[in-house]
């Protein structure tokens, strides 16, 4: 009956979030509507007081699939507006590498206009900085570099025709193609027959955009913006100072020497949407993404799985620890029953110190901070507080509650290392504070490093590294300081049995009872009801996919912390049970172990699914993805030390002991 409880509970937690998630979708608190009129009178018309006639067009930095570095827009010298002010960005768009400007592509609505001109750009191979800047154009066409532009906080997205006739709109598109020596068409360039020349390279200088809106069932108040997509061409317009779009593809050889103009020119054109609503505009993105109805069935397929491997562990468990006590209440009520056997006969050492305790508690208080962090942003995820619409958010979030979170890190690492018989209180705070904080932030700041050298706009500004930095010693460090004391003048944690003076010799264990084999053995099961969430997660962030199913990402964390929790109790039961009674450390590591196979598919990732190419790159994506594995490791370590405590807890207080 418990486990079939647990199943309706989950499934419950299943519709909910789901339901969340469609109903209020992107658009809570904090993002408001915008309308739009025709023109400037209606703008100003006191009845309508939000209705503006202006569109504006904010672009993006550019990234790849082929390289970890993004690069902000005016990088490839692209035509710019440095007249307007960029809208200010918050730390998890600056984290993410985000640089948001406003650009020249200015219209307004319901205005229909053909073939503008932007702006020409010049270059001639004989000036140095021409060249620097031709050779960095066709470096981001080589490496497919894409724009991302946005409307009414809105992706502007490329929509075109995928296998089994499926439409796949891409919230980005393409700087240009290229062609190989050998005449094999890369990435965009198969969009285009015209595009056949050998060994070079078509820019696509010019775009098609249209526009959907809707119009609210009061006309008076105007309509609200629904789709914005566009098509990307390239023609070379043999006039530039009256372009008419037609003609041949914009080429650049890609041994061109001499001088070049590569105009750029936009058509924009609205329709009226009747069918999509404004609360409902990134559906037909999201639903557009070929991986959505795999990942449905393969979610709830793992679901299924690891609830029912999970209800039987828990009914063997229950099942055989039942027996277990019962059996030795009754040989304590048997006078002659007086040899003792299994886990009871470490009664007296099963609460003895650990080795390196102080590091334990340390890893302990660590791991308390990220799950509390891990559970409150999915949780405001989940109901579509950090949507994608609302930029930055998920990683604002994520950094603010690590911040504020120093009190229960302090606080536990303090009262674990006062039971364990610790007494430097001094230097567990202090590293409670600073080592597993201090080696994220130094592997980030290596990291940097590298970005700044590569001149990506993923590299942090040293203004926010001097705020990161004012967050963490102004408020995480005393916090954590409160946390500690309070933790250290609480009273230690009261054990069911006394601990012996002198620790009880272990027995030679097997082969499947020794510590390493059962660490190794124990991040199996954890692994395999994360691993397909963890697929989609690192697509998102590497393959640059956007990510919104976060009601599952959710549920699969509640399915983490029971997996681990369980196998974590199973093998330490089995441990004790062989009367080796060294459960803490052994704990912390088997549900930690997990992170081990994290970076193992990680690895595999790496070489199997991306295309990534370069020093820099390559190095970028193991140095964050050893922060990942870290934090991943106290996370789930601090689980399985939790649940085994707790259990070895409570099997040690229902028993009789003389």
């Amino acid at each position: 009956m418990v486990v079939f409880h647990r199943v309706r509970v989950v499934f419950l937690l299943l519709f909910v979030c789901g339901s969340l998630r469609d109903a209020l979708s992107f658009y809570l608190p904090g993002l408001a509507p915008v309308s739009f009129c025709e023109n400037e009178a209606s703008e100003k018309n006191s009845d309508v007081p939000d209705c503006k006639s202006s569109i504006e067009l904010f672009v993006n930095r550019l990234d790849s699939v082929e390289s970890v570095l993004p690069y902000e827009y005016t990088a490839f010298d692209f035509c710019a507006d440095q007249s307007e002010k960029r809208p200010s960005e918050n730390l998890g768009q600056v984290l993410f590498g985000e640089r948001i400007e406003p650009s020249p592509y200015k219209f307004f609505f319901n205005k229909n206009l053909d073939c503008q001109t932007v702006c020409v750009k010049s270059y001639s191979t004989e000036k140095s900085d021409d060249k620097v800047k031709l050779d960095f154009l066709k470096k981001g066409m080589l490496l497919n570099y894409q724009h991302h532009w946005i409307v009414d906080n809105m992706p502007v997205t490329w929509c075109y025709d995928v296998e089994d006739n499926q439409k796949f709109c891409n919230p980005g598109f393409p700087i240009g193609c290229y062609v190989t020596d050998t005449g094999r068409a890369k990435d965009a360039c198969v969009v285009n027959a015209d595009f056949n020349d050998k060994d070079t390279f078509y820019i696509f200088n010019h775009v098609d955009i249209t526009i959907f809106y809707h119009k609210v069932e009061n006309e008076a108040a105007g309509a609200r913006l629904v789709a914005a997509k566009l098509e990307p061409k390239s023609f070379k317009q043999t006039n530039t100072e009256k372009p008419d779009c037609t003609g041949p593809p914009m080429s650049l050889s890609n041994k061109f020497k001499g001088e070049i103009k590569i105009p750029y020119t936009y058509s924009i054109k609205f329709l009226e949407e009747k069918q999509i609503r404004w609360a409902s505009r990134w559906d037909y993105i999201l639903e557009s993404m070929p991986h959505t109805n795999i990942q449905w069935f393969s979610i709830m397929n793992s679901l299924v799985i690891v609830l029912f491997l999970s209800g039987m562990v828990a009914m063997i468990m229950l099942r055989t620890l039942h027996k277990d006590i019962a059996r030795y209440n009754q040989m304590d009520s048997v006078e002659d029953a007086q040899e003792e056997f299994g886990w009871k006969l470490v009664h007296g050492d099963v609460f003895r110190p650990p080795r390196k305790g102080m590091l334990l508690s340390v890893f302990l208080g660590s791991g308390t901070q990220i799950f509390i962090m891990t559970f409150v942003t999915l949780f405001f995820a989940c109901l579509g507080f950090l949507s994608p619409a609302n930029r930055g958010a998920l990683m604002t979030c994520a950094v603010v509650l690590w911040v504020l979170l120093g009190t229960p890190a302090g606080y536990v690492a303090a009262r674990y290392y006062k039971s364990f018989g610790g007494e430097k209180w001094k230097t567990n705070v202090l590293l409670t504070a600073f080592l597993c904080p201090g080696v994220v932030f130094a592997d980030f700041f290596v990291m940097n490093l590298i970005l700044w050298g590569e001149g990506s706009s993923a590299a942090m500004p040293f203004g926010t590294l001097v705020a990161i930095l004012a967050l963490w010693f102004c408020i995480s460090v005393p916090l954590t300081f409160i946390g500690a004391y309070f933790g250290f003048k609480k009273s230690g944690i009261e054990h069911p049995v006394r601990t012996n003076q002198i620790p009880r010799q272990i027995p030679e264990q097997s082969f499947y009872t020794k510590p390493l084999p059962g660490i190794v053995m124990g991040g199996i099961l954890p692994f395999g009801c994360i691993f397909i969430q963890l697929f989609f997660i690192l697509n998102s962030i590497w393959s640059h996919q956007m990510y919104y199913m976060f009601g599952f990402l959710f549920l699969v964390f509640i399915i983490l912390v029971i997996t681990c929790s369980e196998a974590t109790i199973l093998l330490c039961y089995f441990h004790l049970c062989a009367e080796d009674y060294h459960w803490q450390w052994r704990s912390f590591l088997t549900s930690g172990f997990t992170a081990v196979y994290f970076l193992v598919y990680a690895i595999h990732y790496f070489f199997s699914k991306l295309q990534i190419s370069g020093l820099a790159s390559t190095i970028l994506y193991f140095g964050y993805t050893m922060i990942m594995a870290l934090i991943f490791f106290l996370f789930t370590g601090t689980i399985g030390f939790f649940a085994c405590f707790w259990f070895v807890t409570k099997i040690y207080s229902v028993v009789k002991v003389d």
